[in-house]
């Protein structure tokens, strides 16, 4: 039991790159199946941490390990994105995402290897929670577009509305926002305290 969060990190890993190829795929068939792929590895994140708690299986590597797994699900949800709609969806909304990202993961990883503990703060939980349920959402859509069921018709007036597009920006601006909070919370511990705070 306590092997079993990162047996589900590392899955959720290997879902990811699946996923993303599968989505990008020309026949909706791929996009629609990669839709569970993504769902069954965001399931993989909740039971993982689920599991960790309950039954005190937190590792070193898990600790490593586990927002990894997330952070790479995530970067790959909005590769996909200006697959559906550029104009909604630019590159350069999506590289600002992933550079914060990374550069607050590699942050983290340093801490962790020089033994500096990290709490979680509110906001980047509110920002890892808007993420998924706007990538999941929008990603639903990507796949309605592309057919001729009853919903389509809806995603579609959904799409050309401009909505989801305002939601990205939303998106970006609440990564930035608690990317530079972290900076700055954390501006002097860089240095010479020994938690940090993201």
């Amino acid at each position: 039991m306590h092997k079993l969060p990162n047996i589900l990190s590392t899955l959720r890993i290997i879902l990811t790159p699946i996923f993303l190829i599968m989505y990008i795929q020309d026949e909706v068939v791929w996009r629609a199946l990669s839709v569970g792929v993504f769902a069954v590895a965001v399931v993989t994140d909740f039971f993982d941490g689920y599991i960790a708690r309950q039954y005190g299986a937190h590792t070193a590597y898990g600790v490593f390990l586990d927002p990894l797994a997330d952070k790479l699900l995530t970067f790959a949800g909005f590769i996909c994105l200006p697959f559906i709609d550029v104009e909604q969806f630019p590159w350069w909304g999506v590289y600002i995402i992933v550079i914060r990202d990374i550069i607050i993961t590699t942050l983290r990883v340093y801490a962790h290897r020089h033994n500096i503990i990290i709490h979680t703060r509110y906001s980047a939980k509110v920002k890892t929670m808007g993420q998924m349920f706007f990538l999941y959402a929008t990603l639903l859509v990507g796949v309605f577009i592309e057919t001729d069921v009853t919903l389509s018709y809806y995603c579609r007036q959904l799409l050309e509305s401009g909505f989801l597009g305002w939601m990205m920006y939303a998106v970006i601006a609440l990564t930035v926002i608690t990317g530079v909070e972290y900076l700055y919370v954390n501006r002097e511990i860089f240095i010479k305290d020994k938690t940090w705070v993201d």
